[in-house]
């Protein structure tokens, strides 16, 4: 998400006779519904809070470090509430009072959201309570946040509205009116690169500096995929804050203590020479820190023969499983404060959450790609007097796709040609893809023709969800749980084959055709489409109509008949097969296919080779939305010669 423009409102203030508008400090903003708007929002308070400075306005003299921290901690609250119990866009006003002759000069956030039958987190009727406020509950943390930064707080209902404000004072923050004061690390530039301060204020770190802190380096580690970048990332945020070096290390994924530690990042206050003399240091001796210390701190030598003053280890932790260490030291200091070591324990906390995401995302990805080569072909067939093009892109979620193709010759001088999509993605659409391609395959060269080839497939479908199931409530029976087990059976009976985890039936869209040589040119085509986008035919005038009936899913019910149509592809006809990755590509509430869009793409196709439509296809179904494709996107062109 890019920058966040500020909209900023004039008003005439009373008892102004200059006829000029003032300005009147108010940001408003609308933030979509979803994970990333708390940090958006974070990010436009302080774009806000900077822009007010900068104004120099009588108010703006009071803002201080603590209060910027406030204000970020209460929007990121709000937000999340708003993300988390709603789910709609989020409307963010934020604005700027002057002092009154009865109240003080203030910030106050606004945060509304468009589902005011859902309840925020942390509400309940009646005032919070002390209790509330200090003891752990069971309707959550957030508002209690809220209630002890803000001065006050509460929520207003309109038709189709709810907004929850809070309101922060300004002047009771006033750390120093000296301007020649030295500036402590504002909240604006919390993860921005900053020099190091001569004094660390550790005090800070206690309470809000620390929750401002945690909040933002819980967002930046938890969306890295890398666990290099986490360790990057981490080092980055420790140094020059919390400590003057800081070294991670990281064991490799073979499994516990077997796997050799290897030195990730090294990063020193003293980017000139310390990080390079650091690093020489420790490498030669890895941190063996103990099972018992648990996540936290552990007192080591100070490495090196350079310099003096204290060092800890944190074991970096997931689940029951260490991951690794990090090493930070301060120069010249006897101690460091509790503060500050127990916010790096939380903070190593989440590096290790982060490590752990990684590496199961990265094993994931691994397992996904290993299986889409093997359930994929290598190669497809020519098929003689047609040029096909082929783009196959897989989303970039780690998770094996549920789209497949093929293209193979059969007895008889015909050529098959398959594109299929399975309900769902990961493991189950990885043995349903690895079933089904296969079968058509087989089915095919036994001669069957195109509508018989989905019927038997739509068959096989229904017959191996059935085992699958009445093998999972054999195993229950064996367990002990004979009623179970009888239960399970009545609804297979009577509702169809279910999935052993209780999920729905191996149901799969599938495009099925055959093609046969001419003797004077072109192809004479014969497909059948079960629940698939319906391809599209060209012909060379631009003219385009669909080339194939809907009819039902495979896998979904079994007696059911599949036909099929035969047309002849003429030379310069196109043929163009797409998954509904291309047809349901979305750009808010609008996806491609709308308004026969497919349709509208391929007809400005006309003249172009096989290579050309689909380039041209893929680069429409790109360009159609901003954010890059959640979908396997996969289409086949085939062109008559």
């Amino acid at each position: 998400m890019g920058p966040i423009p500020l909209q900023r409102d004039t008003v005439q203030r009373p008892g102004s006779h200059s006829g000029r508008a003032d300005a009147r400090p108010v940001a408003r903003t609308s933030l979509p519904g979803n994970p990333l708007a708390p940090s958006a929002a974070r990010r436009f308070v302080r774009a806000a809070l900077t822009e007010w400075t900068g104004l120099g306005l009588p108010a703006a003299v009071g803002f201080s470090d603590r209060l910027a921290d406030d204000a970020t901690v209460v929007v990121n609250e709000l937000v999340t509430n708003a993300v988390v119990h709603a789910g709609t866009t989020v409307e963010l006003l934020f604005r700027m009072e002057e002092a009154t002759e009865d109240e003080a000069a203030a910030l106050v956030l606004e945060v509304a959201d468009h589902h005011p039958a859902r309840s925020v987190r942390g509400e309940r009727p009646g005032p919070l309570t002390a209790a509330d406020r200090d003891g752990p509950a069971e309707y959550g943390r957030g508002l209690r946040v809220v209630a002890t930064l803000a001065e006050r707080w509460g929520i207003t209902y309109r038709t189709g509205l709810k907004t929850v404000w809070a309101r922060l004072p300004v002047d009771d923050w006033t750390d120093s009116p000296d301007p020649a004061a030295e500036p402590e690390l504002h909240a604006a530039e919390l993860l921005a690169p900053s020099t190091r301060r001569a004094v660390r204020d550790d005090a800070d770190w206690a309470g809000r500096g620390a929750l401002s802190f945690l909040a933002e380096a819980s967002d930046l580690l938890a969306g890295q995929l890398d666990e290099d970048i986490v360790a990057a990332l981490a080092g980055q945020l420790l140094v020059p804050r919390l400590a003057d070096w800081c070294a991670i290390w990281l064991q490799g994924d073979g499994g516990g203590r077997a796997a050799a530690p290897r030195l990730v990042r090294v990063w020193h206050a003293d980017e000139s020479g310390g990080t390079e003399q650091l690093r020489t240091a420790l490498e030669s001796e890895p941190p063996r820190l103990p099972d018992e210390a648990g996540n936290g701190a552990v007192r080591i030598p100070w490495p090196g023969n350079e310099g003096e003053g204290t060092a800890l280890g944190f074991r970096i932790v997931s689940g029951e499983r260490t991951l690794g260490a990090v090493l930070l030291g301060r120069e010249g200091a006897a101690r460091v404060p509790y503060e500050v070591t127990a916010l790096v324990e939380d903070f190593v906390r989440r590096v290790g959450l982060a490590v752990g995401a990684a590496r199961a995302y990265t094993r994931q990805a691994t397992i996904s790609r290993i299986l889409q080569r093997g359930l994929l072909p290598s190669k497809v067939a020519d098929i003689p007097g047609v040029t096909s093009s082929l783009v196959y892109e897989p989303s970039d979620d780690g998770v094996v796709g549920g789209d497949f193709y093929d293209i193979f010759p059969c007895p008889g001088d015909r050529w098959c040609f398959i594109l299929g999509d399975v309900q769902g993605s990961g493991p189950e659409a990885a043995v349903v893809t690895g079933l089904a391609r296969p079968w058509l395959r087989l089915l095919a060269r036994e001669g069957f023709r195109v509508g018989e080839v989905l019927d038997r497939l739509n068959r096989l479908l229904l017959d191996d969800a059935m085992e699958t199931a009445e093998a999972a409530a054999l195993m229950v029976a064996a367990a002990g749980g004979q009623h179970l087990a009888e239960e399970g059976g009545k609804h297979l009976r009577e509702d169809g084959p279910q999935l052993p985890d209780g999920g729905q039936p191996r149901f799969l869209s599938l495009l099925y055709g055959e093609m046969v040589p001419l003797p004077g040119g072109g192809v004479r085509c014969t497909l059948a489409s079960a629940g698939h986008p319906l391809p599209l035919l060209l012909r060379p005038d631009g003219t385009v109509r669909p080339a194939a009936e809907p009819q039902i899913l495979l896998g979904v019910v079994e007696d059911v008949a599949y036909e099929s149509q035969s047309f002849d592809l003429a030379p310069g006809d196109s043929l163009l097969c797409v998954t509904d990755g291309v047809t349901e590509r979305r750009s808010g509430p609008l996806m491609f296919d709308d308004g026969d869009g497919l349709a509208r793409a391929l007809a400005g196709c006309a003249g172009l080779t096989a290579e050309g439509i689909a380039d041209r296809i893929k680069r429409a179904v790109h360009e159609f939305a901003e954010r890059p494709p959640d979908d396997d996107l996969a289409l086949v062109v085939l062109q008559a010669q």
